[in-house]
């Protein structure tokens, strides 16, 4: 309904896009098959609501997305740039007849070891592909890390309380906490987005790793202090 009613926060003020970004990686046991990267993009604003997909193969176990930007040199035309982020910035252009202010982009499948080394390759690669498009384009970005695979677990205080726990007894779908169980200073929030069809129902966790403009100095500055 907000959607529709064009009052989402943080992004029906401005041009706002929103990406989602995973890798799949083959089942264990199979030493040859490549890890498949996905990612979509909202294609229309204010509303969110429609969104394009890019897929691509990359090496075995990969968990870095290879192909958000890259160039390569050409006989005829030299430096070609390209990349899922760049097209998807292309076409959200096309689609709304504005470039995004601000991108939010949401990573699932990233352990918190693995922080680090992703946040700088492709945060780097959603910055280049900016800049490919426009000299001085440089939006504001939120990257948030989404898990799944965590042992948090949220239930009804009252399982007799109908208006707060499902038919199958688990908190209900929409379902937010972000105080107590979370980082005092970190912005993060668990959310239930659905109901439970088995067992109890687990939450995913959304944690903001890097919120900064695509200013260099201020990017190494907050993954210094962040990493």
């Amino acid at each position: 309904m907000s959607a529709i009613e064009r009052r989402i926060p943080f992004v029906t003020d401005r041009p706002t896009i929103i990406f989602g970004a995973d890798v799949t990686h083959s089942q264990p046991g199979d030493d040859a098959s490549p890890s498949i990267a996905a990612v979509v993009a909202s294609m229309d604003w204010p509303e969110v609501t429609k969104y394009r997909e890019l897929v691509s193969a990359q090496g075995h176990k990969e968990e870095i997305i290879q192909d958000l930007y890259k160039t390569y040199q050409d006989p005829q035309r030299g430096t070609v740039h390209c990349g899922m982020i760049r097209e998807l910035l292309i076409a959200f252009r096309t689609s709304t007849g504005q470039k995004p202010h601000r991108i939010i982009f949401y990573r699932d499948g990233v352990s918190e070891g693995q922080f680090n080394q992703v946040l700088l390759h492709e945060m780097d690669a959603i910055r280049k592909a900016c800049v490919s498009l426009e000299e001085h384009y440089l939006p504001r970005v939120t990257f948030v890390v989404v898990q799944k695979r965590h042992h948090t677990r949220l239930f009804p205080a009252d399982h007799n309380d109908r208006r707060s726990t499902d038919r199958s007894g688990n908190i209900l779908p929409g379902t937010v906490v972000d105080t107590h169980i979370c980082h005092p200073n970190e912005f993060e929030f668990y959310l239930c987005s659905h109901a439970g069809i088995q067992g109890t129902s687990r939450p995913t966790h959304y944690l903001a790793i890097l919120k900064a403009s695509f200013n260099s100095g201020l990017c190494i500055f907050l993954l210094q202090n962040k990493l």
